[in-house]
């Protein structure tokens, strides 16, 4: 018997996948993996990457040598889009009763615009609170 050891990339413990001969499809461990931990494949794809080499596989024949270890990670079901960027377009920011549009085509956001946004929705949160606890 030949087998795959895989981590979920937020576990701590690897599980067994055994199979006869020297490799597995990238497809047949992904629904054995589905099948042990009880997943649906229609909530959710798996992204297999080499634990040692970081390789990512894609393509659902890659053959995954036996006494490999992977990672796996959950994904929505038609998969993750790579995109460079964060937002798009145009958005507004709203700061003390004030409206104002920022156009950002580079689609970074500073540090200092997150800690304003941080601090912004605190407030929120906390305003929100106090008006709960009146209520109580």
């Amino acid at each position: 018997m030949s087998c795959v050891q895989y981590k979920f990339f937020s576990k701590l413990n690897y599980g067994t996948v055994t199979f006869n001969g020297p490799h597995i499809c990238l497809g047949d461990l992904k629904r054995q993996i589905m099948a042990r931990e009880k997943l649906k494949a229609a909530n959710c794809d798996l992204q297999i990457t080499n634990a040692q080499t970081k390789e990512e596989y894609t393509d659902e024949n890659a053959l995954i040598l036996k006494n490999s270890s992977v990672i796996v990670r959950r994904i929505p079901p038609g998969g993750v889009k790579a995109t460079s960027k964060t937002y798009a377009g145009s958005r507004t920011e709203t700061a003390s009763g004030t409206s104002k549009v920022i156009d950002d085509s580079s689609a970074s956001i500073s540090l200092a615009q997150l800690t304003k946004v941080y601090l912004y929705s605190c407030q929120i949160l906390k305003n929100q609170n106090k008006a709960f606890a009146s209520y109580i």
